[in-house]
């Protein structure tokens, strides 16, 4: 444990390699965006100093006309397509269960899927990121000619000399995380953990990652998604981090509700990366590891409370913390194990769904092929 926080891992670090190497070279900039284009401007002019292919996914206040517009003004050649809210995906029992379509709460209860609805479990994620995820993964996956690609969000800036070098390791590392040194990209309750001057590092993520295009991993649909999609590479370490990102700032306590649908996610991978650092794995993941993990939680969240200043700053922490600690009583050991399993059984329909798809011509007869409409040029 790096933490002298006796309930918390304040770092998975020492599960990375840090690592160097000679420039190489990248295929497409994958980009899922729910905001003004204008938000795109920086991978914009990455992809034109990489010379390389912008993916854009759009969804609500970003549009994929008008994202081709900019990228024709800026002599960037790129794809965007609007995708809805279910593209040709398998859907993931995972998200199933969290949504109360599957299985009761403990097995063995006679409770059924109505029962379990009506426990109102806020956890599953509102937002699309995942899903455009795994659609530029599949993507990737049809493209012949292809061989890296790096997933980067509309809020956060890298260098083209950072994500060559980043692009140079991928063959002996399965995925290659940018190091953020901008606002810290944490959870709430993380965020908190800072605010009151403990020792809290960040990760790689999503954000700015680069994988070959032969990953077989997927990014379900809850919180620290991109923490399950590396999950098994970094069990074997095979993950490096090298470069620089650069997050934008935004307000982690905007509200009781970011809190309260992050702390499923949060517990589940906080949890499992706990075990890699102790050197244990999914196997050790039971109900009793679950119910002491839970209780560890819930402690850790009250001795954040407990520090946090009268002023209207750590009423506002308060308040989001205590719509953490909420959804944290409703998680059970069980929903967890449940929820594992899930994601494992899911985790071999993606594998068999990338496994069944055709390798096609270009970027537009695989968007088409997921049943999405693409906008702009960049064909292969």
């Amino acid at each position: 444990m790096t933490s002298a926080e006796p309930h918390h891992h304040s770092s998975h670090r020492q599960l990375l390699r840090p690592d160097r190497a000679g420039p190489g070279s990248l295929d497409a900039i994958i980009v899922p965006t729910n905001r003004p284009v204008s938000f795109i401007s920086a991978a914009m002019r990455l992809a034109g100093e990489l010379d390389c292919l912008l993916l854009v996914l759009c969804s609500r206040w970003s549009t994929a006309s008008l994202v081709i517009n900019e990228a024709d003004r800026a002599g960037v050649r790129a794809v965007a397509v609007d995708v809805p809210p279910r593209a040709r995906l398998p859907r993931p029992g995972a998200d199933a269960l969290l949504a109360g379509r599957t299985a009761a709460p403990r097995s063995g209860s006679t409770a059924g899927p109505r029962a379990w609805r009506r426990r109102g479990l806020p956890f599953r994620s509102r937002t699309d990121t995942s899903m455009k995820r795994n659609v530029g993964l599949a993507v990737a996956h049809m493209m012949p000619g292809w061989r890296a690609v790096l997933f980067l969000d509309d809020d956060v800036a890298v260098s083209a000399d950072d994500v060559r070098g980043a692009a140079g390791l991928l063959g002996e590392y399965d995925a290659v995380g940018l190091e953020n040194t901008g606002y810290p990209d944490n959870s709430v309750v993380c965020h908190a953990n800072r605010a009151v001057g403990a020792v809290q590092d960040t990760f790689i993520g999503g954000g700015a990652l680069l994988v070959p295009t032969s990953s077989r991993s997927y990014f379900p649909n809850v919180y620290n998604e991109d923490w399950f999609f590396l999950f098994e590479h970094i069990r074997e370490r095979r993950v490096a981090v090298t470069g620089l990102a650069d997050q934008k700032a935004y307000d982690p306590f905007d509200g009781p509700g970011r809190a309260r649908r992050q702390e499923f996610g949060d517990c589940l991978a906080e949890g499992v990366f706990e075990l890699l650092d102790d050197g244990r794995d999914l196997a050790d993941a039971g109900h009793g590891f679950w119910s002491d993990y839970l209780d560890r939680r819930g402690a850790f969240i009250d001795g954040i409370m407990a520090q946090l200043p009268p002023d209207a700053e750590g009423v506002r922490m308060r308040r989001a913390l205590r719509a953490a600690q909420e959804s944290r009583e409703k998680i059970t050991p069980q929903l967890c194990v449940d929820y594992l399993a899930a994601w494992q059984r899911d985790r071999q329909a993606w594998d068999d769904f990338l496994a069944g798809l055709p390798k096609l011509s270009d970027v537009h007869a695989a968007l088409r092929h997921l049943s999405l409409r693409p906008t702009g040029g960049g064909q292969e």
